[in-house]
């Protein structure tokens, strides 16, 4: 079954060497008892506004994940993460130990009030991950995309996850933690961690009134994979917000964050062994705001 809601990376050159890393460290730190971890595909479209550019398909504890070399348009920043479950401490540690590498810890590894063995760090892509020992808590999905309203956008982390809930089909808020008193710049009662679930996928939101210098951008999307135009209709309307952002079926909601909507059958267009037809999906498609799935299927078949 196609997952609904995948994440799409935005990488510069990187792409095949970071879903090789991270295959190789969440299969050696797991094993394939919470899901199997491997490269599974890339396709490579030429003549893009970007030159040649290559999409590698990741699944990692069996979870796909989608990442790009595109060129250094945007970077990856802490406004989302992606927080990983452990069952135990070693996990956490040879997570962090290898994520560390050439890169920045924003909250070392150590004890903490919500968990006993937890760190929070950017990795040598700038790519942002919270490695977590859940102790005796169950753990509904290994590895969990985290976003963090800040700036302009911070308080709006309840609204949004209500937001979302209202767009999705198949969605439920669950836990929402908050702030107390004493914790300045954070507001009472603003959010710690709120959970919630699209499309049986979990995802969580956070407010931060810190002063940070990034926002969500277009490093990071999240593509809603469509089964038909009337899918594509309904979360182009319900989703988009910013005219301007619109392109290539990508589009940036009232919060700023990215999504694409992209419907399933492109998939297999794109990966098409013939190059003229890739070719012909690929110029088509970059002409386009929301996709249209019919002159899509047209200019593949030769029509």
């Amino acid at each position: 079954m196609t997952q609904k809601i995948t994440p799409f990376l935005w990488f510069d050159k990187e792409a095949r060497e970071a879903a090789i890393l991270y295959a190789s460290l969440f299969r050696a730190t797991f094993g394939a008892s919470q899901g199997e971890s491997k490269v599974k595909s890339g396709t490579e479209l030429d003549d893009t506004p970007s030159g040649t550019v290559e999409i590698v398909s990741l699944s990692l504890l069996g979870q796909d994940f989608s990442l790009m070399s595109a060129g250094p348009l945007f970077k990856f920043n802490p406004s989302v993460s992606f927080l990983v479950a452990c069952q135990a401490r070693e996990e956490v540690d040879a997570l962090w130990k290898e994520l560390s590498k050439s890169g920045k810890a924003l909250i070392e590894l150590g004890e903490y009030p919500f968990s006993p063995r937890n760190g929070w760090v950017l990795d040598r892509y700038g790519l942002s991950w919270q490695v977590m020992f859940m102790g005796d808590r169950p753990i509904e999905q290994n590895i969990t995309p985290v976003l963090m309203f800040v700036g302009m956008q911070c308080g709006k982390a309840e609204e949004a996850i209500g937001f979302y809930a209202s767009v999705f089909h198949d969605a439920r808020v669950g836990d929402i933690l908050r702030r107390g008193k004493g914790e300045e710049p954070d507001k009472e009662g603003s959010v710690r961690f709120g959970a919630f679930t699209l499309e049986n996928q979990v995802f969580a939101a956070m407010d931060s009134a810190h002063e940070h210098d990034f926002a969500f951008n277009e490093a990071i999307s999240f593509v809603v994979n469509c089964k038909n135009q009337e899918e594509i209709d309904y979360y182009w309307g319900k989703l988009s917000a910013d005219p301007k952002a619109e392109q290539c079926g990508w589009l940036k909601d009232k919060y700023g964050l990215s999504w694409q909507i992209v419907p399933t059958a492109m998939e297999e267009m794109l990966k098409d062994k013939d190059k003229k037809k890739v070719a012909r999906v690929t110029e088509a498609f970059l002409k386009m705001k929301k996709f249209d799935i019919a002159k899509l299927v047209q200019v593949y078949e030769g029509d």
